[in-house]
């Protein structure tokens, strides 16, 4: 029995599980919240006086509270499971990446490669820009604790990332350093460029097999986001729904944005001729598709026959479209940005410099181009750039958890913006190779 109901959610569409626990985590969240209002305001409003609160919390239906604090424990559960996950996602994929990947030696490579790197990080200033005009703040437990570790300039903030990209790498993944993470894994990576070819087969299987974890654990999310819904909108009503409409509003916008904006003006610097023919084309025929499957691998094939069909030289797009599924990740710049600056604006403490900002344009870009293949892969990554704040992993992996909630529009999106990229920037390389 119990194995024929695993069997009917696993072949279950994710997208429609995840809204019907966001449905169900909003509906008991809101009863709960009803029945405690009176007595949560005083808690809010940091009331001390016993008597006060005990006169309030005669009208508190116990059982409510005890219902929402029960359904909590799904969302911490599936929190503490990306916490574990996360760092050793990072370090195993970014390290098998530059060991395995090969990355071709065909004609217009290195344009496509430049394009790709040039649109992600221009898209990572996006969202930075995106967060000033825009800020956004999200409901977050323990940011007193992020209170003394705030830095205070940017000369601060690169002394304390020196400092973390030289930690032990044991203590850094066991403590979720994910600077130190991610600069022993390029430095691995390249130490292991020249392997012998079984030695990169072993580390293709285990960053295949961390993958499947993580996608097992995304397999899980409905829950995990019932739990998480309840417990916000138990705790703060309707300010929650507002915190999270007000962030998928500026990371679609932003993404938008990039897509219609920043992509056709660097198609343009390149080619001289009008862009959006072709950037329609990509979004109508590319976008699309990817906005339903959530994964750019996924539509790698989409993206092949569409190069195909605009009469692309096969010998580049072969190796630029795969590769772009791994690198041209513009869509998890503005994700990984407006997320981490959503924490930095939770905490009062935090200010952000012009250079913290730049700094942060940079971070995000990297941390995109190592983003997981799997849906949401990218939302493992904003711990990364909240590590530059001082931001620890226990608030950092809140803001995953909001992300995740949000994720059933911010992925999509996000991934349609960069599966369209591949092809548009394939297209102006292969059109102006000489």
């Amino acid at each position: 029995m119990f194995g024929k109901l695993a069997k009917r959610y696993a072949d279950g569409n994710l997208i429609v599980q995840i809204l019907i626990g966001i449905l169900l985590g909003a509906a008991i969240g809101f009863w709960t919240h009803s029945q405690s209002a009176d007595f949560n305001k005083l808690i809010a409003d940091g009331i001390t006086d016993t008597a006060q609160l005990a006169a309030a919390k005669k009208g508190l239906t116990d059982t409510a509270n005890s219902v929402a604090n029960s359904i909590a424990v799904l969302g911490d559960l599936f929190v503490g499971a990306l916490k574990a996950i996360a760092p050793i996602l990072v370090f195993v994929l970014v390290a098998a990446s530059i060991i395995v990947k090969e990355f071709g030696h065909a004609k217009g490579m290195q344009k496509v490669v430049g394009l790709y790197l040039v649109g992600t990080f221009l898209a990572a200033v996006v969202a930075v820009v995106a967060s000033f005009l825009f800020p956004t703040e999200l409901v977050l437990k323990g940011v007193q604790s992020a209170d003394m570790s705030a830095p205070q300039g940017i000369v601060e903030v690169l002394k304390d990332l020196i400092f973390k990209m030289v930690q032990n790498p044991i203590t850094a993944l066991s403590s979720g350093n994910y600077i130190g993470i991610i600069t022993w894994a390029v430095g691995g990576g390249i130490a292991m460029r020249f392997c012998t070819q079984e030695t990169k087969k072993v580390f293709q299987d285990v960053s295949d097999g961390v993958t499947k974890i993580v996608r097992f654990i995304i397999r899980l999310a409905p829950f995990g986001i019932f739990g998480l819904v309840t417990i916000s909108i138990h705790s703060t009503g309707f300010d929650a729904l507002a915190g999270y409409l007000k962030l998928i509003l500026v990371l679609v916008g932003s993404m938008a944005f990039v897509s219609f904006v920043v992509y056709p003006a660097m198609v343009f610097v390149v080619t001289k001729k009008n862009p959006y023919p072709l950037v329609m084309t990509c979004v109508r025929e590319s976008a699309v598709t990817a906005f339903f499957t959530r994964s750019s691998a996924a539509n790698i094939p989409v993206n092949m026959a569409l190069c195909k069909k605009l009469g692309l030289k096969e010998e580049l797009y072969s190796i630029s479209i795969p590769l772009g599924a791994t690198i041209n990740m513009g869509g998890a710049a503005v994700t990984i940005g407006i997320l981490a600056l959503a924490a930095v604006n939770s905490i009062p403490s935090i200010t952000v410099d012009f250079g913290d900002a730049l700094l942060l344009c940079f971070i995000s870009a990297l941390g995109a181009c190592g983003a997981s293949g799997v849906a949401g892969g990218s939302l493992l990554l904003v711990p990364l750039a909240c590590a530059l704040f001082g931001i620890g992993n226990d608030i950092a992996m809140q803001v995953v958890g909001v992300g995740f909630i949000i994720g059933v529009i911010q992925d999509s999106v996000e991934t349609a913006v960069n599966s369209a990229s591949d092809v548009l920037f394939t297209a102006v390389a292969s059109e102006t190779i000489e």
